[in-house]
């Protein structure tokens, strides 16, 4: 008889996951304000009518709606607080200051959404775009994830599932947007998206299936195919269930691939710049344990084959299905205690023999209420045929996946995007990414460049963390560009240790790569120029 999965673990690996996803995220946009070509962050627009004014007026599809006026509070500006929902059930906030800069700008949602607007992370975000003068805006997505955890909004409406996959961010920045243009008495002048994970997603999804609501899209991280990284997810759990493997195991693996891996860019700096690059197989580079042993210092067979297939990612024969993860994901980091933990610990790896990680948690939530339909709650991933069932997750890929590569229409009203992605990301696979943008760089060649750019992030985590620097303000680089035409050739990132910068490092537009100039400190940006690899 096959095990029942833990439902509580499912709950706690999403809510883990749920808080890296904003991971340092909330203190990258704004950074570089001061800097910005366009001096975004002077409000002179006030209101042309009292904030309680709103609460009386009709929007479309909009079934109950409030205002109210708060007042400053520390850096942040006095500001109208408009809460509302979108028929069925799409919970929105727009935030509205009483200096207004002009720009709309809004913010997504990590893992199955449902965030509520007094999330800690949610008012971070909020207070920093009011005290840049900015009327923002965020949705639940049409459920609250703590009445309904996971994929089972669904089952208390269907509709729901649509609302997550892209109806509801469509129709709150539409309603949004009016709500400012009555208080305002004229509408924004520029419209902007910022988000990271499934808050990537959603950005590209609007670029793809509504290209009129934003002007510019930072999308980190983007989770652009759903069905594949679950496909991913449902491998690397089959995997080491089979073989469990240990984090004094991975910890193992990840002292070697360091050591044969982070010199190939020609530095030794504690980074692998593109592991592509790196060759490296897990049987042959690590040590292996004498036959019948089983210890620290190396891996058995089978725990070498399996974590090879991490890498690997999931195949049907000889096909790939999807991108695995890369070299440098499991990585040691050293957290606040001072204690070293790998990168794949408790996302890919569980914590615990039986425990589900978080990526797991979050495909297989996805699975039983999402992919199929109607849901199946007692659907167990060992069923998964990895030969035969892939199809069982079309539907909703055609839903929710943002894998259209045609952006012609974004393009040509002059939207911009820039894409980044940590090549140390153990939740989403950065392959991901990149394979995305070729296809999309191809399909809006010959001068793709002009509107869409991607930055890989070398060490850098899923939205954040890594051994990488990984603080950089993409918000003003599009800012810039959108109204300056200032296309970014370069982002400055930052690795921030008790609030001091401890090193910098250019970020070059894909497929570029910073490369050592040969002197200066290698912790400096200035000592880096972007090459063609």
């Amino acid at each position: 008889m096959k095990p029942k999965t833990c439902s509580s673990c499912l709950k706690l690996a999403a809510t883990t996951l749920l808080a890296s996803l904003a991971f340092s995220v909330q203190a990258q946009p704004f950074t570089n304000a001061d800097d910005s070509r366009v001096g975004y962050s002077t409000g002179h627009i006030a209101a042309n009518n009292d904030c309680a004014v709103i609460a009386n007026m009709d929007f479309h599809d909009v079934v109950q709606i409030t205002a109210s006026s708060i007042p400053a509070a520390g850096s942040v500006p006095a500001h109208c607080r408009v809460s509302g929902v979108i028929d069925p059930e799409v919970a929105f906030e727009v935030n509205l200051p009483a200096a207004w800069n002009g720009r709309f700008y809004m913010i997504g949602n990590g893992g199955l959404a449902g965030q509520r607007p007094d999330d800690p992370r949610r008012v971070g975000e909020r207070g920093a775009a009011l005290q840049h003068g900015f009327a923002i805006a965020s949705t639940n997505t049409g459920h609250d994830g703590q009445l309904e955890p996971q994929g089972t909004f669904v089952l208390s409406n269907p509709q729901k599932a649509v609302d997550y996959a892209y109806r509801a961010v469509h129709l709150t920045a539409v309603t949004a947007k009016e709500i400012a243009n009555r208080h305002y008495g004229q509408p924004a002048a520029y419209s902007y998206w910022n988000s990271c994970s499934n808050g990537g997603r959603q950005g590209m999804l609007e670029a793809q299936r509504y290209p009129e609501d934003f002007d510019g899209i930072v999308a980190n991280a983007p989770w652009v195919d759903q069905t594949g990284f679950i496909i991913g997810a449902l491998w690397n759990q089959r995997v080491l269930t089979e073989t469990p493997v240990t984090a004094e195991k991975i910890a193992l693996v990840a002292e070697h691939v360091m050591q044969q891996c982070d010199a190939v860019d020609g530095l030794s700096d504690g980074l692998i710049d593109d592991p592509r690059n790196c060759a490296f197989n897990v049987a042959t580079d690590v040590p292996s344990c004498p036959a019948g042993t089983d210890l620290g210092t190396c891996l058995t067979a089978a725990q070498a084959g399996a974590i090879q297939k991490v890498y690997e990612g999931p195949r049907s024969g000889d096909r790939q299905l999807f991108p695995g993860f890369m070299l440098g994901s499991e990585a040691l980091v050293i957290g606040p205690s001072g204690t070293a933990t790998s990168g794949w610990m408790n996302l890919i790896v569980p914590a615990q023999p039986g425990s589900s990680p978080a990526d797991f948690g979050l495909a297989d939530a996805a699975m039983r209420y999402l992919v199929f339909d109607p849901p199946q709650p007692d659907y167990d991933f060992r069923d998964f045929d990895f030969d035969r069932d892939t199809e069982l997750l079309d539907r909703w890929g055609r839903l929710a996946n943002a894998t259209d590569a045609d952006l012609s229409e974004f393009r040509a009203r002059g939207g911009k995007v820039i894409m980044t992605y940590g090549w140390a990301d153990s939740i989403l696979q950065p392959l991901m990414g990149a394979e995305y943008y070729e296809r999309a760089a191809a399909a809006n060649a010959p001068d793709s460049t002009n509107f869409l750019r991607l930055f890989m992030v070398p060490g850098m985590a899923h939205c954040g963390g890594g051994v990488g620097p990984d603080r950089n303000d993409a918000v003003t680089a599009i800012i810039d560009w959108v109204e300056a035409g200032i296309a970014p050739d370069v982002l400055i990132a930052n690795k921030v240790a008790d609030g001091v910068t401890t090193q910098s490092r250019p970020l070059c537009p894909y497929p570029q790569v910073a490369r050592y100039k040969g002197e200066g400190s290698t912790n400096d940006a200035a000592s880096f120029e972007c090459r063609l690899p």
